[in-house]
């Protein structure tokens, strides 16, 4: 299960693992509260991808809470529900998003650094430091400190897979309600079968992802 280990290294050493001095000028270790910065939605061939940064003050939660945090892949739908309510009222939540227009523009990889970059700077106080799940991190205004498989390992990362994976389901399923037959309130527009054999029968729509492959291809046969 997570725990705040990863917070703790960062706060007080400010040389947490896989961290990077130089990712970001920022306020000293101990100055503030610790961010852990995840994302949803790099996969799929439509929608936007979505980041959460959620800092718990003095790095702490009641057990109720703690033990409904894992890596959101890991959950249910209802128990992601019933954390993504709990976080919000533990922690201080920020989130952003980058648009298709974004990602097809910039590619996904610099479009989910945007959209962490705006996720951080919803959040009401901005962090000291920060962990990012992954193996890179993004520009910010503090230390960032990559931390690979960090939603298996940090409270503060899980929270934030769980924020963006509800925000971002949540987006899909009222997309979907405009554009019915590719099961996006199902699929969150990862590519299905299904999802794929409606983008074949229906065409793309404003919302896929004309770079990714497969919208790519069936764009190519239309024109």
């Amino acid at each position: 299960m997570p725990d705040f280990a990863a917070e703790r290294a960062v706060a007080g050493a400010g040389n947490g693992p896989g961290s990077d001095p130089g990712s970001g000028p920022g306020s000293g270790p101990g100055s503030g509260p610790v961010a852990g910065i995840d994302e949803a939605g790099r996969g799929p061939l439509a929608g936007p991808v979505v980041a959460a940064a959620v800092c718990f003050p003095g790095l702490a939660l009641p057990p109720a809470v703690r033990g409904l945090i894992d890596d959101s892949k890991k959950l249910s739908p209802a128990r992601r529900e019933a954390a993504f309510a709990a976080i919000l009222e533990a922690g201080a939540v920020g989130t952003g998003e980058a648009s298709v227009a974004e990602i097809d523009r910039l590619n996904i990889l610099q479009a989910t650094m945007l959209a962490m970059q705006r996720a951080v700077a919803a959040l009401a106080v901005p962090p000291a430091a920060a962990l990012v799940d992954g193996n890179r991190a993004p520009a910010l205004p503090c230390p960032a400190h990559p931390l690979v498989g960090g939603d298996r390992l940090s409270l503060s990362i899980a929270a934030a897979s769980i924020v963006a994976k509800v925000t971002r389901d949540r987006i899909m399923a009222r997309l979907a309600a405009g554009h019915p037959g590719y099961g996006w309130e199902r699929n969150a527009g990862y590519g299905t079968a299904a999802h794929r054999a409606a983008l074949a029968a229906l065409g793309p729509t404003p919302h896929h992802r004309r770079t990714f492959a497969p919208v790519r291809d069936v764009l190519a046969n239309i024109e």
